[in-house]
């Protein structure tokens, strides 16, 4: 039965069927032909798969996403991560970097900062030397590490799919995306070096002050909402209803740069994200229900205990069949429609449920900009103007390092855990 839906799901997408359309057809499918369920549970299933409270935080934290990139929010992020980096090689690189990852810790989202990073610096990028292809496959690269750090909106549905604590696996990304980071900040240095780019203006505390000034409202928007989720605060939902309330408070009245029309739109734009996420949610909790019911999860476990795989061995194919398809699924498809049938097995063979998370977060998000389908691609391409070829040929370098990173991650579990262990 899972070799024929897997066979239907492929070849709806090859014909260019919506993944959620896919996956329904599928379930419908499976529940009409083989003895199961009747047919009225698939509609159950649907809305049922909707009923969590973790869902609760996605909207929010898209919309944080969208006001962060209206309001100036961003831009003030970037801003202050220039002056800090002073004559580093490939300062300028650094800080796409650097400020698409502070982007992160706030709405979670890649697309939101691939979109405000590449608007603000990709004009800077070309004009220092880096090149179409260098300059745009820096920030699609940069923009995956926003779903690793916290709060991850990939990682809520992880937990949610998986039944593991959030703000657990947000603390257990913490590590892992400073460590993807910081090696493709050296990458970016070094390789500016070897080609002789100019480095930025020299480190010089008057200038750091008043990008502080100008900034501490923007600083203090990820310092607050991290600081309400690690003290207990707040929960990981009820943070993405601060975050957006926080943006919207900082926008209208403290940078004055968001108007009420602004606000709409941004709202609106959050909302057709949040429904085209929340379709891919129902669909997907159907089809993982349906492999459940008839028991694809228990017989893959015992297929894996009987080939006698080792945890290194389960983790190194699970990173290789991730990496494939990370570059033809978004990241919430994969995770929602994989991670029940994988985390069983991981847990089979003794593997930390919360580090297989971490794991799997980092290789979707490598798939976010994997030629030819990632979907940071296609949003560097509409916001850029950049064509697809330059992108896939700027991307393949930044995916090297990544995947070097995800190698690190793989084999030492303590990355992803040492907080978590430190913390008990």
């Amino acid at each position: 039965m899972s070799a024929a839906l897997g066979l239907v799901v492929v070849t709806l997408l090859a014909i260019g069927a919506p993944i959620f359309v896919a996956l329904l057809a599928a379930a419908a499918i499976a529940l009409l032909i083989f003895d199961g369920p009747p047919l009225i549970a698939l509609q159950q299933t649907i809305f049922g798969g909707l009923d969590a409270y973790a869902l609760l935080s996605v909207p929010f934290f898209v919309f944080a996403g969208e006001l962060m990139a209206v309001s100036g929010i961003a831009d003030r992020l970037i801003a202050l991560v220039r002056t800090l980096f002073g004559r580093v090689p490939g300062s300028l690189g650094v800080a796409a970097l650097g400020g698409s990852t502070m982007i992160g810790t706030v709405c979670g989202s890649s697309a939101a900062a691939v979109a405000a990073v590449g608007r603000n610096m990709y004009p800077q990028l070309i004009e220092a030397g880096y090149g179409r292809r260098r300059a745009v496959g820096l920030i699609a690269s940069s923009g995956a590490i926003d779903i690793v750090i916290p709060p991850s909106i990939a990682m809520i549905l992880y937990g949610m799919a998986a039944e593991q604590s959030i703000p657990r696996l947000f603390i257990a990304g913490i590590i892992p995306g400073l460590t993807i980071a910081l090696l493709m900040a050296l990458f970016i240095s070094y390789s500016a070096k070897r080609d002789g780019l100019p480095s930025g203006a020299a480190f010089r505390l008057a200038a750091v002050i008043p990008a502080l000034k100008s900034s501490w409202a923007a600083l203090s928007m990820p310092v607050a909402v991290l600081t309400g989720i690690y003290t207990g605060f707040f929960s990981p939902t009820e943070a993405g209803g601060f975050a957006a309330a926080y943006g919207a408070v900082i926008g209208l009245f403290i940078y004055r740069t968001l108007t009420f029309k602004g606000l709409v739109e941004a709202a609106v734009r959050a909302a057709m994200l949040t429904s085209r996420i929340m379709v891919v949610v129902a669909a997907a909790g159907v089809i993982s229900w349906v492999l459940t019911v008839e028991g694809v999860p228990q017989a893959l476990i015992a297929a894996t205990a009987d080939a006698g795989m080792s945890p290194l061995a389960f983790l190194l194919s699970v990173n290789l069949l991730l990496l494939a398809i990370g570059c033809v699924l978004d990241p919430t498809s994969a995770i929602l429609v994989l991670a029940p049938l994988l985390v069983p097995i991981a847990v089979s063979l003794g593997i930390d449920p919360i580090h297989f998370g971490v794991v799997m977060t980092v290789n979707l998000a490598i798939g976010m900009f994997t030629p030819p389908f990632g979907i940071n691609i296609f949003v560097a391409q509409s916001v850029l103007g950049v064509s697809t070829g330059d992108i896939y040929r700027g991307v393949l370098p930044f995916m090297a390092v990544q995947i070097a990173a995800l190698a690190l991650i793989t084999l030492f579990p303590a990355l992803s855990l040492m907080l978590l262990n430190g913390m008990s």
